[in-house]
């Protein structure tokens, strides 16, 4: 059966993945008819209304499901459509309460318009009674009209009009819900609700899963996962951000404002590369947002000269000393991203996920390419763009042992191409084009030159 759903004109990249990703968590067969990232409109087939409404009733980009009944460049080509395809489907609701509404995207109708594009259908056999809230059928009228710069040059008629039948309504409620707004604890760096809350969808959280975030920060990840069932641990470098001034103001006062507290497994300090977890593919997802260091270099535990840094003091080994700080050394953008997708290798089971944002810049001399393992095949990649740079939101499965290709597994251990240097510019390409406003080499050399970097989209 066709559907169509009516998605929410914002992160137009991660809508088909967000629906894809959840029709294949609700193990529903999903075939995408027709999708524009220009339309909130995509038709989809689905096996049943109930496919549909689980498919969607978690949807963060979804405003709804509708069952199909049709789509026309016209008013009267619809009607006519509307009459041959699905007269079949109107005794089902002859008698029961219904709702007519109309929804005019990139326009506007009186109510008065909106009351005559209604009476155009009446020639449905609906005998029941007119019930405007909470009806037992929801019948809306989609107009689709084009984008004019000028309210005096808008078209006498919309582009394309579609009609269904309401089957569920997505989740954007949990949008304002985890709003940071609201939140008790938050830092710079928390990510938004909504992005957060589509990133735990996409990495495919739920109940009975293990999900895991090595950069935690306050907990935005691991409270939207938690949200949708998932066992949750979180691990930082910095224990600071995740105790905050502890109470409300702290990693676990968020869980305890959703009342989430039962699905927080722990949280601890350490970094990727020093972790006290035994490797054991036991984890489902892996979700981060690892630091960009833009606002200060990135940092590992270590020491730059190992051989200079005493351990004993006073006779006592001082990483015993309660108020011991452990020292930290430059860490590279690019290791610290193989350092990821080797951990999430070593710890995903078959077909678990990683989902992990990272920054480039637009200008594709400068872009960072996106980074592969044998082991993990990219999934889907969802782009936010910004002025002259952009963060992906890239999404890996994990392969089983019986797809990886064990010779280029070898090769990749013989590999270390990571940029050398001790300053967080020399390994850090993405900071270094940041400070530089994203100018190439000529642009440095001649500022007379012309900027030829893209522009926000």
């Amino acid at each position: 059966m066709q559907y169509l759903i009516r998605f929410t004109q914002s992160h137009e990249a991660f809508r088909l993945a967000e629906i894809q990703a959840l029709a294949l968590l609700a193990n529903v067969e999903l075939k995408v008819i027709t999708y524009s990232a220009e339309s909130p409109f995509c038709l989809v087939e689905l096996p049943s209304d109930d496919a549909a409404r689980a498919v969607v009733e978690r949807s963060i980009l979804a405003h709804a499901i509708y069952e199909h009944w049709g789509t026309a460049g016209t008013l009267d080509e619809l009607h006519a459509s509307i009459k041959r395809d699905t007269a079949q489907w109107w005794p089902l609701y002859t008698t029961s309460s219904f709702k007519l509404s109309v929804d005019c995207y990139r326009g506007s109708r009186s109510q008065k318009q909106k009351v005559a594009l209604i009476n155009t259908f009446s020639y449905l056999p609906f005998e029941g009674p007119i019930a405007l809230s909470s009806p037992d059928n929801e019948f809306t009228l989609f107009e689709e009209w084009a984008l004019e710069p000028l309210p005096e040059k808008k078209l006498p008629s919309p582009l394309e009009v579609h009609f269904g039948r309401l089957i569920a309504h997505g989740a954007r409620n949990l949008v304002a819900t985890f709003d940071l707004k609201k939140r008790d604890y938050i830092s710079t760096t928390s990510m938004d609700s909504e992005l957060a809350l589509v990133t735990a969808n996409i990495a495919l959280a739920g109940p009975g899963k293990l999900f895991y975030d090595p950069f935690v920060g306050t907990g935005s990840f691991p409270v939207a996962c938690a949200q949708f069932g998932a066992l949750v641990w979180g691990s930082d470098i910095d224990g600071r951000s995740m105790r905050g001034a502890g109470g409300k103001k702290s990693l676990f006062g968020n869980f305890q404002q959703y009342g989430l507290e039962k699905c927080l497994g722990g949280i601890f300090v350490s970094d990727l590369t020093n972790t006290p977890v035994r490797k054991r593919r036991i984890l489902d997802g892996i979700l981060c947002d690892p630091p960009y260091g833009v606002r200060e270099g990135l940092k590992v535990l270590g020491c730059r000269d190992p051989e200079n840094v005493g351990t004993v003091e006073r006779g006592k080994l001082m990483y015993q000393d309660p108020a011991f700080i452990p020292p930290k050394k430059p860490y590279s953008f690019m290791a610290m991203l193989d350092d990821i997708l080797n951990f999430a290798t070593d710890m995903l089971v078959d077909n678990g996920r990683l989902s992990f944002w990272m920054p480039t810049a637009n200008d594709e001399d400068q872009e960072i390419a996106v980074p592969t393992h044998p082991c993990l095949e990219v999934v889907v990649i969802c782009t936010q763009p910004f002025n002259k740079w952009s963060r992906r939101l890239i999404t890996y499965r994990r392969l089983p042992d019986s797809e990886i290709d064990m010779s280029a597994l070898a090769q990749r251990g013989k590999q270390d191409d990571h940029p050398n240097g001790r300053s967080a510019d020399d390994l850090n390409p993405f900071r270094r084009h940041y400070f530089r406003g994203f100018k190439s080499e000529q642009q440095l050399s001649d500022p007379t030159a012309p900027d030829t970097s893209q522009s926000a989209i």
